[in-house]
């Protein structure tokens, strides 16, 4: 398989669409033409982990957090991040970064901390916004019906758990050919009435350009009539973190034990400890202090997360717990589940997990 392939599987679990505007992901480094001999999957590319994938014959690293970040303007071997891209292209290794697409995904880095924790009847803690659309088209009455098949194939009309979902309204439409056209029905350079059907779908937006290739294949008309606009409607499928209840209710000290230990981190800092028990738990991996109220407003006892600042832990209150976990720690889950998917889509084909240890945070 090429690079390209391996990557369109990648992406049709986590589109690149749904990256934040700060994020560098995608392929980094390499050609998306060159043949894939092996996979390595590792939370950080380092250049320990480029000498892991030569030494196991991976040419093809997929990373969580981009190795790429900034915008490099030496490549003289000073710092890990050239040091790694340097070794990657002298030994024809390509890199490719998935993070945010990831995190925004329901089953992504969130879903790997709220799974460890068993957290149950979870859902999306910040939807993430705009990233619904609206299609509408015109069409005649017989045509209808195989178009909208068309498109519910490619994936319009998914909305929550329902699919197929579409809305149309009969009415008249009015057209005259040019005397260059090649009308489908009508005569040219006479006006003409046609029977035909407004249908309106929602869909996710990374599948529009898929939805428009669709739409012109099966429509009979020379030149379509449709419009495309951007929903205010809350995506609830998408999104950062996870919020949900614990199997059981514990009581605030117990809760930061077990939560040490299930997370396998040797500290965590937490805020000021309450009488309050704790049940409905609010996780998002990674830096997510930006998401505290929202935990506090979708009713979280407590709220997990990492790289969390002096002033936010002013956040806490009797009734609002506040822990650090570690961004390594919260997001440790993630090079497995990547794993996971890939082997799944590919049974047959080389996956493998790193064995190096990329945390750069050390516990005395």
């Amino acid at each position: 398989m090429k690079i390209h392939q391996i990557t369109q599987i990648i992406e049709e679990w986590a589109p690149l669409t749904y990256a934040e505007d700060f994020d560098n992901v995608g392929l980094l480094v390499g050609d998306a033409k060159d043949k894939v001999t092996g996979i390595l999957v590792t939370h950080d590319c380092l250049e320990e982990v480029v000498e892991e994938a030569i030494q196991k014959s991976c040419n093809l690293i997929v990373c969580f957090h981009p190795i790429i970040f900034k915008g490099i303007t030496k490549f003289t071997g000073s710092s890990h991040v050239v040091r790694a891209v340097r070794k990657s292209i002298k030994n024809d290794i390509a890199i490719y970064a998935i993070h945010t697409a990831l995190d925004n995904q329901p089953y992504g880095v969130s879903y790997g901390l709220s799974s460890a924790l068993q957290l149950k009847n979870t859902s999306v803690l910040v939807p993430k916004e705009s990233t619904l659309k609206k299609l509408s088209f015109y069409v005649p009455l017989q045509n209808a019906e195989k178009i909208k098949q068309a498109l519910f194939t490619v994936g319009a009309g998914g909305l929550g758990e329902y699919d197929e979902c579409s809305f149309s309204v009969e009415g008249e439409g009015s057209f005259r050919p040019s005397v260059k056209s090649n009308p489908h029905i009508g005569e040219k350079g006479k006006r003409h009435l046609e029977p035909e059907k407004q249908v309106h779908m929602v869909f996710k937006k990374h599948l529009e350009k898929a939805l428009i290739q669709a739409l012109m294949e099966n429509h009979p008309y020379e030149e379509v009539a449709y419009e495309i606009s951007t929903l205010e409607n809350t995506n609830q499928s998408l999104g950062m973190g996870m919020i949900g209840d614990l199997q059981r209710e514990m009581k605030p000290d117990v809760f930061i034990k077990w939560a040490k230990e299930t997370l396998q981190t040797p500290s965590l800092r937490h805020s000021k400890v309450s009488s309050k028990s704790i049940q409905r738990i609010a996780v998002l991996g990674g830096s997510g202090s930006f998401a505290i109220r929202a935990a506090k407003r979708r009713g979280a006892d407590a709220y997990i997360t990492a790289d969390l600042k002096y002033h936010d832990f002013f956040e806490g209150n009797s009734s609002f717990l506040l822990v650090d976990a570690g961004h390594y720690e919260t997001e440790q889950h993630t090079k497995k589940l990547i794993v996971d998917y890939l082997t799944k889509k590919l049974p047959n084909f080389a996956i493998l997990l790193s064995e190096v240890e990329t945390n750069p945070i050390n516990y005395f």
